[in-house]
């Protein structure tokens, strides 16, 4: 069971991860930080932060703790822009994983690859994907997301990919990838990549360009999956408002920082 957060410790939570966040506020400073995420030169975890997240990150300390553990924190969606402009902060860019990732593996291509999460028949169709498209070249191991850490540890440590993506959904991917940068010892980056390989492998759709453009994506994956993520949009999101406004509301607000940190 994770471990609750106190009362009213959720608050600097929330403002440690703010302040942890790398922004860009450029395609040129996104191609600058896929290129440097590109040639790891130790075990490196990116984790993507978005309102359901924060949520999480608010009741649970062990969460809270491997997400803030990851080298480089990026964030995903509207709630976390209107967040960050009620802090006085710019958002920048909004670097969500479904469009970034697939822009990491091609970087990736003719490296070994390792896709650990989800199912068959989609988790196989999620490496042909990779191997035909985006990373033409690479040896790609998989397995699905059902086992014990110690297993996707064994296997990378066995197989030494250069790129791990982790497919497990939150908080089970963001401890995984804590675990194995604990003790991998090749250079080697390590995403926490949510439902990326149900969308490569075609068990989830993309919303519309029109809807992703506004921000709205949300609605489109709640209305395909609607007793599933009831919880996490329909009572978090109305939950994760409130609680933005009242950090904002209340006590020191995160201090200002460079939009762009190069990780």
């Amino acid at each position: 069971m994770p471990l609750a957060v106190e009362a009213c410790g959720w608050q600097g939570h929330w403002r440690q991860l703010v302040r942890g966040l790398v922004r860009v506020d450029s395609e040129r400073a996104e191609r600058k930080l896929l290129d440097n995420l590109a040639q790891p030169g130790r075990p490196t975890v990116l984790a993507f932060v978005n309102a359901h997240a924060m949520n999480s990150a608010a009741t649970s300390r062990e969460f809270f703790e491997a997400l803030r553990s990851a080298d480089v924190v990026l964030r995903d969606g509207s709630g976390m822009a209107l967040l960050l402009k009620l802090l006085n902060m710019a958002p920048g860019l909004n670097l969500n994983g479904t469009d970034l990732i697939p822009k990491l593996l091609r970087r990736f291509a003719g490296r070994p690859i390792a896709l650990f999460g989800t199912e068959d028949p989609w988790l196989s169709q999620a490496r042909a994907t990779v191997t035909a498209t985006l990373a033409p070249g690479s040896p790609c191991v998989i397995e699905h997301g059902f086992l014990p850490t110690a297993d996707y540890v064994r296997l990378a440590c066995a197989q030494a990919p250069a790129l791990i993506v982790l497919g497990m959904g939150m908080p089970r991917q963001e401890q995984v990838a804590r675990e194995l940068r604990a003790t991998l010892d090749h250079p080697c980056l390590i995403v926490c990549g949510g439902a990326i390989l149900d969308f490569l492998g075609g068990k989830t759709s993309r919303a519309p360009r029109w809807m992703r453009g506004a921000g709205v994506e949300w609605l489109y994956r709640l209305g395909l999956e609607p007793r599933r993520l009831f919880r996490r949009y329909v009572v978090g999101n109305p939950l994760f408002v409130a609680r933005a406004l009242k950090l904002a509301l209340g006590g020191t607000k995160p201090a200002r920082g460079p939009l762009s940190r190069t990780p």
